[in-house]
């Protein structure tokens, strides 16, 4: 997560909001699918005893994917209530309080990292040379979004019928997300399709958990939330019973250069 101290107070009250939720965050966010998990790997995947660091953990969505994948997971997240939930969801993985501009792991700890839906809060010229002196040679950092699928009409419309604030704060990553340069090299691109199985109040929690909804005061989140189910309950695709809300997986992945 950023420093406050060196961010726009904007980003860091959206940064620090999640802690306030976090038995819900990880009751209603969206997992990973596999084949994003298996694409950010690929560079690494055929090393023995593979360590990877889940960075900016949250309460474990990526690390219950990665462990689907029998690789060796350690996590490392900033927020405390974010972490005991981790920690009551996952106790049998190291977890560690930290952040990415101050990993708490030794040089060359991890052959991959891992980040999801976290990288755009990070202060990137701090956190990029901490991910490169936990890296092996040759390691991967790749960050992943559940992005929500706007080229469906009735998800636009959701976003509209929310005024804005549950559209996701990183709708703009991962291609605006800078990697590339001296540290990292051969930085790529994938999407990949995805899907929840919601129900309109299942839906509307899910959002609810996201920073434009968080910040909002509670009359706000309310009358947010109010506007959010009346609209799902008015569209034929979600007015009954469940639904899979279209979600696409963004994946940004790089590889550390060859002379570091």
């Amino acid at each position: 997560m950023n420093d406050p101290m060196t961010f726009p107070d904007r980003i860091v009250s959206r940064a620090l909001s999640f802690g306030t939720q976090a038995a819900a965050y990880a009751e209603e966010r969206p997992g990973y699918p596999d084949e994003a998990i298996l694409w950010a790997l690929e560079p690494v995947r055929s090393r023995t005893a593979l360590r990877v660091l889940d960075l900016g953990a949250g309460t474990g969505k990526l690390t219950e994917a990665l462990l689907r994948q029998a690789v060796d997971v350690v996590a490392v997240e900033p927020d405390p209530n974010m972490l005991s939930e981790f920690r009551q969801r996952f106790p049998e993985v190291k977890s560690l309080a930290g952040s990415a501009e101050k990993i708490p792991l030794p040089d060359g700890a991890v052959d991959a990292i891992l980040v999801g839906q976290a990288m755009h809060w990070f202060d990137l010229d701090r956190a990029v040379p901490e991910m490169a002196r936990v890296l092996t040679t040759g390691g991967v950092v790749a960050g992943l979004w559940n992005l929500d699928d706007d080229s469906v009409a009735w998800v636009r419309g959701l976003n509209e019928a929310s005024g804005g604030c549950a559209t996701p704060a990183s709708a703009g990553w991962p291609e605006s997300t800078r990697l590339d340069g001296r540290v990292f090299s051969v930085v790529e691109h994938a999407r990949f399709a995805h899907s929840q199985r919601r129900t309109a109040e299942s839906l509307a929690a899910t959002l609810a958990t996201r920073s434009g909804m968080l910040i909002l005061s509670q009359a706000g989140r309310e009358a947010a939330i109010i506007r959010i189910i009346e609209y799902l309950r008015s569209v034929p695709e979600t007015a009954h019973g469940e639904f899979d809300l279209p979600l696409v997986t963004g994946v940004l992945r790089a590889r550390l250069a060859p002379d570091r």
